[in-house]
């Protein structure tokens, strides 16, 4: 099974004239039914839904709180390196970056453990570079073994990988993958990444099925905003979860939102993301996906992130540091991108519950 030949269909399809042929009319038509269509979705990701939002934002709200309550799960990335072969134009991991490169011994990664655990979270997503002879699985399953004496939840946004090595992961504790397609169009895909293990587009973009092959319980996906035209990434993002939820019914999908954001390099994004486009895929996407799990990270200022909660997030990162042992102040290197909202833990704990939500530190076990 596969993804791709669904992606495929949808190669010769022209979205610039379906967007610029919907009218008011279909917006509303949409807006009154209960289930959507992927070309219902599509209509809702037009120019013309843009004097729709507030209808589409309450729609959206609605729909949240009947799946997922008022609650907002916390988790925050823990990077243990940074060294990485890919060359991939937006990215401050880039091989060709002078930046100094770090990974993180055992002791450290305990260290690093104990700093966050003290926060209370308990939820943590494990980040590397793509330097497999470095950052191999093995290590990374030591690693892992660390975490779940800490954790409930270990989630990894590493390079990807063969359903055998995502099974070592699991038995070490790892329950949940992220990992970005960063776009989902094959030609400008290559462009981006010019050299190194992530220029494979299809098997980067058969991770999520063999991840959940490999029995993890949630998987998240998306495309990193900037890079393309938002309509057909996040088009395409969602037919993605679309066709995981049907395919593995057991598992819990969800999409994020990262919107590219400052990094080592001169690489500037080719589009400009508005918040008010951000507005109109999140409500989209709730609309299109009532029970998938939508991410808003620190990428985002805080103000954005209060602003944009009850249209459809379910989960945000907390305490977010993007440097290798930033946490315990290992080190002070240059981070993969810069954060926005730098909020603590406490504060973000605070603010959500002024706005009538509920954060939550843990609502899943892994039991070995």
């Amino acid at each position: 099974m596969s993804f791709y030949p669904i992606l495929k269909q949808y190669e010769s399809f022209d979205m610039d004239r379906f967007l610029e042929g919907v009218n008011d009319k279909d917006v509303r038509h949409v807006l009154q039914k209960t289930r959507l269509t992927d070309l219902d979705f599509l209509i809702l990701l037009s120019g013309k839904a843009e004097d729709y939002l507030e209808e589409m934002a309450n729609k959206a709200h609605q729909l949240t709180v009947q799946n997922f309550g008022r609650v907002i799960q916390f988790y925050t990335p823990m990077y243990l390196s940074n060294f990485c072969n890919n060359q991939c134009a937006y990215c401050g991991f880039n091989t060709t970056n002078t930046i100094e490169r770090k990974q993180l011994t055992l002791d450290e990664v305990k260290r690093e453990a104990e700093a966050i655990s003290q926060t209370g979270l308990k939820h943590i997503l494990v980040l590397t570079g793509d330097a497999p002879q470095l950052a191999t699985v093995d290590y990374i399953s030591e690693c892992c073994n660390i975490l779940r004496d800490y954790f409930s939840s270990i989630a990894i946004e590493i390079y990807a990988l063969t359903r055998e090595e995502y099974e070592i992961l699991e038995h070490a504790g790892v329950d949940a993958l992220t990992i970005y397609q960063e776009t989902y169009s094959e030609e400008l895909y290559q462009t981006l990444h010019p050299k190194g293990p992530k220029k494979d587009y299809r098997f980067r973009l058969d991770a999520p099925e063999r991840g959940l092959q490999a029995n993890f319980r949630s998987v998240g996906i998306g495309a990193l905003l900037g890079l393309n035209r938002w309509q057909q990434d996040i088009f395409l993002t969602a037919l993605h979860a679309d066709y995981l939820q049907t395919a593995y019914t057991e598992a819990e999908i969800s999409i994020s939102l990262p919107r590219m954001r400052p990094h080592e390099g001169c690489f500037q994004p080719a589009h400009t993301i508005s918040d008010k486009s951000i507005v109109q895929m999140m409500t989209a996407l709730r609309l299109f996906l009532p029970r998938a799990g939508i991410t808003v990270s620190t990428r985002e200022s805080a103000t954005f992130r209060n602003n944009i909660l009850r249209l459809g997030v379910t989960r945000m990162s907390a305490g977010s540091c993007t440097s290798v042992g930033g946490h315990s102040q290992i080190s002070n290197q240059t981070g993969q991108f810069e954060i926005s909202d730098n909020r603590t833990v406490e504060e973000m704990t605070v603010s959500l519950k002024r706005l009538g939500y509920q954060p939550v530190f843990k609502d899943w076990q892994c039991i070995l």
